[in-house]
């Protein structure tokens, strides 16, 4: 079981069955889905299948939705840390907040070697998340809706080596 993470101001607990709905109708505003799903809307059978992989966010105070979390295997090339807001909390950095809980967590907890981040070119916002997270770009690829930047922050082992 994943654990349920907390940050100064957020509460990232694991996606249950029970979040589907809330999860679909986030996903699926045009101005959340814009850059993720390939702009291309999410049913319920992609919505579950993503749950192993998905943390709620939640305000510390309170139960206010905030946005979602992940962590997933990203092809070949290692797990990706994704994040997504409802609009009303864009701009609030609780993108970087919530997401670096996960990147700590991935390499600190799970002694992962690396987390990656793929963002679209045109996705001015969430390149700014990555670099904020430590990350930095690796590689450029080409995705459904126009070029992808691969950004990656690696594990620093003790002695400052890999």
């Amino acid at each position: 079981m994943r654990a349920t993470l907390t940050t100064a101001r957020l509460v990232l607990r694991p996606a249950t069955d029970a979040d589907v709905p809330a999860l679909r109708a986030h996903w699926n505003r045009p101005e959340v889905r814009r850059f993720l799903f390939d702009d291309t809307p999410v049913g319920v059978a992609q919505a579950r299948g993503l749950l192993p992989d998905v943390w709620v966010v939640h305000k510390r105070t309170g139960t206010t939705f905030v946005g979602a979390v992940g962590l997933r295997q990203l092809d070949d090339v290692g797990h990706e840390v994704l994040y997504s807001l409802e609009p009303t909390h864009q701009g609030s950095g609780y993108a970087t907040e919530a997401a670096a809980a996960v990147v700590d967590h991935a390499l600190d907890t799970l002694e992962l070697p690396y987390v990656v981040a793929e963002v679209d070119e045109a996705n001015v916002a969430s390149a700014a998340v990555a670099r904020r997270l430590g990350m930095t770009p690796f590689a450029t690829v080409p995705g459904p809706r126009g070029p992808l930047i691969r950004y990656r922050r690696r594990a620093i082992s003790v002695g400052g080596q890999l």
